[in-house]
Order: structure tokens, then C-alpha cells, then sequence
């Protein structure tokens, strides 16, 4: 089973958030005893400030077995659509185009996604089985 891991579950852990930290590390372990875990690049890039440099970032997801999965058109286009929701929807808005394509993502291209961020996904990405 291929899941797709969102940044605040890999910061919880890198981190270590203290209320967090074991709760994603536990979701981390089934999700890898049970397949592959990914990212894509707009994860990686929300964890660079995190590390000191790009080897011991590299270094932290090796150490978990996370590979990078790259973005698409299809993604992309997902992702646009489900923002195009989000915007007409009215209200206040406080997500950014980033969310959705992180949603779009692990839509496409995982059979479930690891995040702390139910309520986003589960309102634009129903499709996505969460494990949280």
C-alpha cells in the first residue's frame, strides 16, 4: 500500500512536537510496515527550513525509506479545480493553492495519506482515505 505523508506529520517527528511526536511516528511505522512512503516536492520544500542542509534533510527521509514523487499535469489540474471550489465557497479563506496540490498528490498517486489536517482534505479530497 503506497501512503503519502504530509509535512506535519514528518515535522512532528523531526521536530519533535511533544504532543505529536508518537502519535505520527506510530502512524508512520503501520503506514511503512504495510508499504511505501512518499512526498512530493511541496512537502520537501515546506521541510528545507527545518534542516541545516540539503544532506541531512535527505539523509532524515532515507532513514524512514520516503521517496519524492514527482508532480504532474494531472495533479495540477486536480489540485486547481479543488482550489476553484475552495474559493467559491466564500468565507475566510486561509488555505493556499499548496494544500491542494499536496491533496491532489496523494489523491493520484497513493492509496492513502498521513496528515494531522483532516477537516481540508476530508471537505476537498473526500476520495483520499486518511489515516491520522
Amino acid at each position: 500500500m503506497i501512503s503519502a505523508v504530509d509535512t506535519n506529520i514528518l515535522l512532528d517527528v523531526f521536530l519533535p512536537d511533544k504532543r505529536f511526536a508518537e502519535q505520527s511516528a506510530r502512524l508512520l511505522k503501520v503506514a511503512y510496515d504495510e508499504g511505501a512512503l512518499l512526498i512530493c516536492e511541496i512537502v520537501y520544500a515546506e521541510l528545507v527550513p527545518q534542516f541545516s542542509d540539503r544532506h541531512t534533510l535527505d539523509s532524515a527521509l532515507a532513514t524512514l525509506n520516503i521517496s519524492i514523487s514527482p508532480s504532474s499535469p494531472d495533479i495540477a489540474f486536480l489540485a486547481g479545480e479543488r482550489w476553484g471550489l475552495y474559493r467559491k465557497a466564500g468565507g475566510a479563506r486561509k488555505r493556499i493553492i499548496t494544500d491542494f496540490l499536496i491533496g491532489a498528490h496523494a489523491t493520484i498517486k497513493a492509496e492513502r495519506f498521513l496528515t494531522r489536517d483532516r477537516g481540508l482534505y476530508k471537505s476537498y479530497f473526500a476520495e483520499l482515505v486518511i489515516l491520522s
